[in-house]
């Protein structure tokens, strides 16, 4: 009867809150409210090679370029771009598969 006293007294529920996206540019309103929702999906995005914590996350018709601290309480929106102005990160999208 004690043991269960304790555990009840000691579960803390924790609710995971999406990470604090910081603009470093000015992206439209439309953009931060996608990448939003794409990070609090989980939604990690393709790892850039070249460049610890740098990520391309792919929306519906953005394709967004962040540096994810590695907390995951903070990420910074570096680039954004529409897909079907840009060809070229639309194949790269389909060629490299996400992480």
């Amino acid at each position: 009867m004690m043991l269960s006293r304790f555990k009840e007294r000691t579960m803390v529920n924790i609710n995971k809150q999406p990470p604090i996206v910081e603009d470093l540019r000015s992206h439209s309103a439309e953009q931060m409210a996608e990448l939003r929702v794409l990070l609090g999906a989980g939604i990690t995005g393709r790892p850039d090679p070249r460049r610890p914590g740098f990520f391309e996350l792919d929306g519906v018709s953005n394709v967004y370029y962040i540096f994810r601290y590695p907390t995951g309480h903070k990420v910074l929106l570096l680039a954004a771009w529409q897909r079907e102005l840009d060809p070229v990160a639309e194949m790269v999208a389909y060629s490299c598969p996400a992480a």
